[in-house]
């Protein structure tokens, strides 16, 4: 066994070496979770799903008790909007979903319902896309006179 002792400081050092790992850096502005996720976006494009967020806007487009007519021409104003306003500044894709929301305005006693819009929005994380956004929710206001245009966004891992 004293042969070997001269050897044991080498074998530890190489056994503990084998067990060190170094952590993975982030990319900037990307949440260290998305690096290190083993999910990162189809095989061929696989950087293209990093540093993306899913953004939700949710639009009052009318009451939700409404004549026939009413519903028509709001679904109209509607897809005029989109085809003016989103669908220029996302060309690529998007989803809308039709919700049922409701608020309380403020000084209101009983909450307005609502015909709502949700729009969905996958894209990259960029001051570009965002200002996008929020020129979206304010042509809303501009033309309809509504007081807010609801914003959600979280973080998304993309594959495509």
């Amino acid at each position: 066994m004293s042969l070997f002792r001269p050897l044991l400081p080498i074998l530890a050092a190489s056994a503990l070496a084998a067990c060190a790992t170094t952590a993975p850096t982030s990319a900037p502005g990307v949440p260290e979770k998305v690096v290190t996720s083993a999910y990162h976006g189809d095989a061929a494009r696989p950087a293209e799903g990093i540093g993306w967020v899913r953004t939700e806007l949710y639009f009052a487009t009318g009451q939700w008790v409404s004549s026939p007519e009413e519903t028509a021409a709001s679904e109209q104003r509607w897809l005029d909007f989109l085809d003016r306003e989103v669908t220029p500044r996302f060309p690529k894709g998007l989803s809308v979903i039709d919700v049922y929301g409701q608020w309380l305005p403020p000084g209101a006693s009983t909450p307005s319902r609502l015909r709502s819009k949700e729009l969905v929005v996958h894209h990259p994380d960029t001051p570009e896309q965002a200002a996008a956004i929020e020129a979206i929710r304010t042509a809303w206001k501009q033309e309809t006179g509504h007081l807010s245009v609801l914003r959600s966004q979280l973080h998304a891992d993309v594959s495509f």
